[in-house]
């Protein structure tokens, strides 16, 4: 692959400009160029090399090892069932499915123990999985058994016709009760690990809603229009209300947890047999509930 030098990076390290251009991490980058996978001008250079205008940078992306996946015996909570289609409630610190960092303990290894038939669409390591949520962030997800159940449900979410609701406990007190946050997001420039409101980015839309206000916390009612990458956390960040115990988006102390305080509560779809619109609903985890009752004793 070929990245032609223009003006603003003139002058930066090569691997910053390969990390900031490419799909790359910092780390990667690195390793690419100690490998002599990136060339300038044909030629391999060191990754501090301060790149020149007109520069024509090569690189070849590593090879990607496919992960191996087995069913495990882990607790898992099936909300609804059925030939088609379930619907679980994963816990708060479970990633969804397997990756170089996480080949046990994922949702889709208790998946295959526990459901057997699944879509094949996304492949062996994300059989099933319709759609995600973060690792720390708990709450339902729609789960496909069939490769036909799986399209008519990743059809729904494109047409924004599923219905997802959060609950999310914020830092500040929101000056609305109601809002509506049209941002775009993508790739943070910054951080490559970040997602942030970029102009660059994909249309990104969040409705809230305040259900309780705590003086330097207000609880929230989120809808999700769209489904980026850590929308809700980058959306009330970007409104200068960070989900709290969020590590990545939200300041480093506020309360003990696993995580951000983001509970996927509600979950509605159209069944893609019957046609019935079900919905589902749970509730928050028992860290967020002793959080809230903290909260609402100390207000009183």
């Amino acid at each position: 692959m070929k990245i032609e030098i223009h003006e603003q990076v003139v002058g930066s390290r090569l691997d910053k400009v390969l990390a900031d251009l490419t799909s790359l991490s910092r780390s990667q980058a690195n390793e690419a160029i100690k490998d002599g996978m990136v060339l300038v001008n044909h030629q391999v250079k060191k990754a501090k090399y301060a790149v020149q205008l007109g520069d024509c940078i090569t690189y070849q992306l590593p090879e990607e090892k496919e992960v191996a996946y087995v069913a495990e015996n882990l607790p898992l909570d099936i909300i609804y069932e059925d030939n088609h289609v379930a619907v679980v409630n994963k816990p708060q610190g479970m990633v969804v499915h397997p990756s170089a960092g996480h080949v046990s303990g994922t949702l889709v290894n208790a998946l295959l123990y526990h459901i057997k038939d699944l879509s094949t669409i996304n492949g062996v390591v994300r059989p099933g999985i319709v759609h995600r949520i973060d690792k720390d962030t708990s709450g339902l997800l729609m789960i496909a058994k069939n490769d036909q159940a799986h399209q008519a449900l990743a059809n729904e979410l494109k047409e924004k016709k599923s219905h997802r609701q959060y609950l999310a406990l914020v830092h500040g007190n929101l000056p609305n009760d109601r809002g509506v946050i049209e941002a775009p997001i993508g790739r943070s420039d910054k951080d490559r690990k970040k997602q942030a409101v970029t102009a660059k980015g994909k249309e990104a839309v969040t409705r809230f809603q305040v259900l309780e206000r705590f003086g330097d916390y207000t609880l929230v009612s989120v809808v999700l229009e769209t489904g980026r990458t850590h929308q809700i956390r980058v959306h009330m960040a970007y409104i200068g209300h960070p989900v709290a115990g969020d590590p990545l988006y939200g300041p480093r102390k506020t309360f003990k947890g696993q995580g951000q305080f983001l509970h996927a509560q509600t979950l509605g779809f159209t069944h893609p047999v019957t046609s019935d619109f079900l919905t589902f609903e749970t509730d928050v985890p028992e860290i967020f509930k002793e959080t809230l009752d903290k909260l609402r004793s100390s207000n009183q």
